[in-house]
């Protein structure tokens, strides 16, 4: 595992030759704020020579300043380099977000709308788990029939989901509209409660409806308890969920993912919206 950070004691020299420093596991690039991307693109290649060459893992975690800049992202995932980045985190954590936006929004009664096509072991649990506890919950899905087995195991436990692909009428009684896999293009089809809370697990997504006054959210951070804390964790250059997300095992079954959440009293600190945070 590597972490990839500006460095803290600029060099001149080293900034204009664009000059990257290794420290134990730190990758230190210069300042790349102001420089053309052809530049940008030579350093992201010379982060992933470093990489090659003392590890065969090509994990990484992004300080914080770093991940505002977009082409510098986008070269490192393009070439191979798996950042961690919390979206895994994301759906693991989705009951505990709709905890917080509940709590935060002083919402008395939630109707919630999960938007999912890519249907595996941690949506299916998501689904479960947040039908068992708020009991209004809708699933919008290009594939119901993949549904039916679980709407029907539901319904033995006296639990009622309604699985469904209505683009009129799906969201429009939605408050909290979980979007777990649908793109700009598919969500943007759909009517969508102009109040709505949506919550995009995968990243930023314009609304386009023009009536559309709700909140609209792409990321978030946690805490978790002071005794697990690093270095890395204090210095405030990284997202904890960044950090976090890389020390789990995720091919362990999910309810051991979930246990070792609660030990480690994992909570949500804020959610980050287009234009704000919650």
């Amino acid at each position: 595992m590597f972490y990839i950070e500006k460095n803290d004691k600029p060099n001149k020299i080293q900034d204009r030759l664009n000059l990257i420093k290794l420290q134990e596991n730190v990758i230190k690039l210069p300042n790349i704020e102001n420089i053309k991307e052809k530049n940008i693109e030579k350093i992201s290649k010379k982060t992933r020579k470093i990489i090659d060459k003392h590890s065969t893992s090509k994990k990484v975690i992004i300080s914080k300043e770093l991940q505002k800049n977009e082409q510098y992202i986008n070269y490192i995932n393009s070439s191979g380099i798996q950042i961690q980045d919390g979206r895994w985190l994301f759906k693991i954590l989705i009951t505990k977000i709709v905890d917080y936006i509940i709590d935060k929004k002083h919402i008395e009664k939630a109707y919630i709308s999960i938007l999912v096509n890519d249907i595996n072991d941690i949506e299916i649990a998501n689904i479960k788990n947040i039908a068992k506890k708020y009991k209004s919950v809708n699933v919008v899905t290009n594939h119901i029939e993949k549904l039916k087995n679980i709407e029907k195991q539901l319904e033995e436990e006296g639990i009622i989901i309604t699985v469904t692909n209505n683009k009129k009428k799906s969201l429009m009684k939605s408050n909290i509209i979980l979007n777990f896999d649908f793109p700009k293009e598919l969500i943007n089809k759909y009517r969508i409660n102009e109040n709505a809370i949506i919550v995009n697990t995968k990243g930023k997504i314009k609304i386009n409806q023009k009536r559309f006054n709700g909140l609209n959210i792409h990321n978030y951070e946690i805490n978790f308890r002071e005794d697990k804390k690093d270095e890395k964790a204090l210095n405030n250059k990284y997202y904890l969920k960044d950090l976090y997300e890389a020390e789990i095992y995720k091919k362990q079954r999910l309810e051991e993912i979930l246990k070792k959440i609660q030990v480690d009293k994992v909570e949500i600190e804020k959610l980050f919206l287009n234009n704000g945070t919650m």
